[in-house]
């Protein structure tokens, strides 16, 4: 008589992921967005922080063109890792995972520069408030895409994606006005 095999055990979700969690694969420390989204207190802020300033030392080294390709691939890179990174948390789109933001607003600013610091957080602010709130067509891409694997992965960066165009098209219309 032969027994079934155990299967292994089910391990809870990572809700709140650590410093540890984060280094224990390339994913997870890109996903985390290097550790910005691992505040305990509004990551996604702290990532679109994170974006911010990580765009203006990009653009101290790299030309705009440099920059869209920057964006591109980080964009794919992000798609994998933020994938790997759910699917490890077993969470569908986490919170702590911020490179969604931090490339979404890296978008913002590479279209928006060159502009000051006041037009810079007003980017910054309303960018927040779309992705927060997920007005209309935002939360339209939020609910396309859920579950787990490559599904998921697109899913957690095409809200940002589409809170990004909304961004840049209030600031043209605007800009317009």
């Amino acid at each position: 008589m032969t027994t079934a095999p155990l299967a292994p055990p089910v391990r809870p979700p990572v809700l709140r992921p650590t410093a540890r969690f984060m280094f224990a694969h390339p994913a997870h420390f890109i996903a985390l967005g290097f550790g910005s989204g691992l505040s305990p207190v509004a990551p996604g802020t702290v990532g679109t922080a994170f974006g911010w300033a990580s765009y203006l030392l990009l653009q101290d080294w790299f030309t705009a063109g440099q920059i869209g390709i920057v964006i591109v691939i980080s964009t794919l890179v992000g798609l994998w890792a933020c994938t790997r990174t759910a699917d490890d948390m077993r969470v569908m789109d986490p919170g702590s995972i911020v490179w969604d933001e931090i490339v979404s607003f890296w978008i913002v600013l590479w279209l928006v520069m060159p502009a000051g610091f006041w037009a810079q957080a007003a980017a910054f602010v309303l960018f927040r408030l779309l992705d927060s709130v997920k007005p209309g067509p935002i939360a339209w891409a939020d609910s396309l895409f859920h579950g787990f694997g490559w599904r998921a992965g697109f899913g957690i960066f095409f809200d940002d994606l589409v809170a990004a165009f909304c961004t840049l098209l209030l600031i043209a219309g605007w800009r317009f006005l």
